[in-house]
Order: structure tokens, then C-alpha cells, then sequence
């Protein structure tokens, strides 16, 4: 079930993706796609861990943390630490504002990698588990069309 966003996150949204100079309405259908507008989304991803963050050695708390995706955006947590999120508990990343300035600088990192293509960049995001991924946040750009 699609929950509507509130107005001040929506707002947040915006003025986020604004300094991060991005679509607002992409952020939009991200954020949308990615936790339906909950900020206390998370999702566990073994093969995550399995792939990119068991190896590191880390304590065992901090290796789930970052093989869980978080908030807004669902920022995987090694992501989040990858692009400077240095805060004591990844479960921040519940905060909208810290979901929404860590996943746009993910996401501006990711255009950047793809030379603006967006299908890739969106690929990129998602890790390409999803072929269909880029055109299902595409499909949601038209709901957030003039925020």
C-alpha cells in the first residue's frame, strides 16, 4: 500500500535533493519505491553481507548494521560508511533528514559513475538484483512531477 508522503517530508525531500542538485522528483520516486515514504524501513540482505562486508572483520553488530539497508532511501549501511556517514549507529539512517542527505549524496555518486545515463545510475543503485528496477522508479517520476 502506497503511503503518501507527509508535507514536510516532501518538503525535506525537496530542499535535500536541491542542495545535492538532483531531480526532486526522482529522489521522490526513489524514496517512494525504496520504503513507500516510511522512514523506519529496514531490510536485512545476507548476500549483502555475504558478499561485501563479512570479509572486513568488523565487530558483529556493526556487520549486520551494514548489511541492512536503511530509512527513506534504503541506503545499505557499508554504503552509507563508504560515503562518509560516520555516525555511532547506522540505525540514524531512520532519521529522514540523515536518510535523505546520506541517500542523495549516494545517489548524485552513482549519476556521476554513469556519466548521467540514468538507467545506469539507477542500475547502480539498486545493484542490479532488479533488471526492471530503473523503470519502476522511472514509472513513479509523474507523481512527484512540479514538488
Amino acid at each position: 500500500m502506497l503511503t503518501s508522503p507527509s508535507p514536510a517530508l516532501l518538503a525535506l525531500a525537496r530542499d535535500t535533493a536541491s542542495r545535492h542538485e538532483l531531480d526532486v522528483s526522482l529522489v521522490c520516486a526513489i524514496v517512494e519505491q525504496e520504503s513507500q515514504w516510511n522512514p523506519w524501513a529496514i531490510r536485512y540482505e545476507p548476500a549483502f553481507r555475504m558478499r561485501y562486508v563479512t570479509r572486513l572483520g568488523l565487530a558483529p553488530t556493526e556487520e549486520i548494521a551494514r548489511s541492512m539497508s536503511w530509512g527513506l532511501m534504503q541506503v545499505m549501511g557499508q554504503v552509507a560508511r563508504e560515503h562518509g556517514f560516520t555516525g555511532d549507529f547506522l540505525a540514524q539512517l531512520c532519521d529522514p533528514g540523515q536518510a535523505l542527505e546520506t541517500g542523495c549524496a549516494v545517489l548524485k555518486s552513482k549519476i556521476t559513475a554513469a556519466a548521467g545515463n540514468l538507467d545506469d545510475a539507477l542500475s547502480f543503485w539498486n545493484g542490479g538484483s532488479n533488471t526492471a528496477y530503473s523503470q519502476e522508479v522511472m514509472a513513479r517520476l509523474p507523481h512527484y512531477a512540479g514538488s
